[in-house]
């Protein structure tokens, strides 16, 4: 049976997953081997309104966040912003031991902080489930220890200084997750090799005149979607290994193609722009000029 939900606090998810109330009402850890989503239900759908970072292991669910799916038999640290919509396909039938940490945090706890600012812009809760983190054994511990200190100040009585030490806390594993994501770009040798292979041939694909006339100049979303991740992490990956956005990648070949047809074509500077999917050739020799720091007609002059 499928279930479509909307769950706007900590509180209501509790309920839902079976749980007691939560000891602090803006954010909560929960033991994942506690969580018991209701029987009857077998494909969940909901949307919630706080942030969820969760560790997790031997999950018998298949989730699906970001157009992409992924079973949790290993432990990864997945992240989740509010107003996302999160998927559930459940195995009644699987013989699994679920464990792990679910840490859900609630806006309105991180109201007039700096770290507020920095959650909404966090590329990490725009991360589709495949994209997660996948910690070493040293790594998990370190997180499982911020999380662990985090219940123990949800449990305690609440004071003045409570508020801002689980914020630190927070804050602390944001900084790791930074951390253990850059690692994770770097020692993923191979497989990242191949999606940088496999961007270049695409950015070829796309840069050949039919598509340019027909389509414009590609977007990041669209190249993202052809190597099926989002649009952050496929930046966040980029610039770790070459040290430039997606964005970057597009206009570098948007100059290699511009340099060819300038210096081997009689073409215009307005036909050219319009070649390389420019609706003004305004904005082609704005982008040249800021990229070689010469225009389109200093560069075609300096092969006369």
């Amino acid at each position: 049976m499928r279930a479509d939900i909307k769950l706007n606090s900590i509180a209501e998810f509790h309920e839902f997953s079976g749980l007691s109330k939560p000891d602090h009402p803006l954010v909560s850890l929960i033991d994942y081997s506690l969580v018991k989503y209701p029987l009857e239900y077998t494909d969940i759908r909901w949307v919630q309104g706080f942030y969820s970072i969760g560790l997790k292991r031997n999950v018998a669910k298949k989730f699906n966040y970001g157009q992409q799916s992924y079973d949790f038999n290993e432990g990864i640290l997945a992240m989740v912003g509010p107003q996302q919509v999160i998927r559930i396909e459940i195995d009644p039938n699987a013989a699994a031991d679920p464990s792990g940490w679910l840490l859900l945090i609630h806006p309105d706890f991180l109201w007039k902080t700096a770290l507020a600012s920095r959650m909404n812009k966090c590329v990490f809760f725009g991360y589709a489930v495949n994209e997660a983190l996948f910690l070493s054994h040293k790594e998990e511990q370190m997180i499982v220890e911020v999380f662990k200190t985090i219940q123990q100040e949800c449990q305690s009585n609440i004071d003045k200084f409570s508020h801002n030490i689980i914020i630190s806390l927070i804050e602390l594993l944001l900084n790791y997750s930074e951390r253990f994501y850059e690692r994770q770009f770097l020692t993923r040798r191979i497989s990242n090799d191949k999606i940088l292979s496999r961007l270049e041939l695409i950015l070829d694909e796309y840069f050949n005149e039919d598509y340019l006339l027909k389509n414009g100049t590609p977007g990041v979303q669209d190249l993202a979607n052809k190597l099926n991740l989002t649009p952050n992490y496929l930046s966040s990956l980029l610039k770790v290994l070459t040290g430039k956005s997606t964005q970057d990648h597009i206009h570098h070949k948007i100059i290699e193609k511009a340099k060819e047809k300038l210096s081997t074509t009689d073409l215009s500077i307005s036909e050219i722009a319009y070649e390389l999917g420019f609706e003004h050739s305004s904005s082609f020799s704005k982008l040249f000029k800021q990229k070689t720091s010469q225009t389109p007609l200093a560069f075609r002059q300096s092969f006369n």
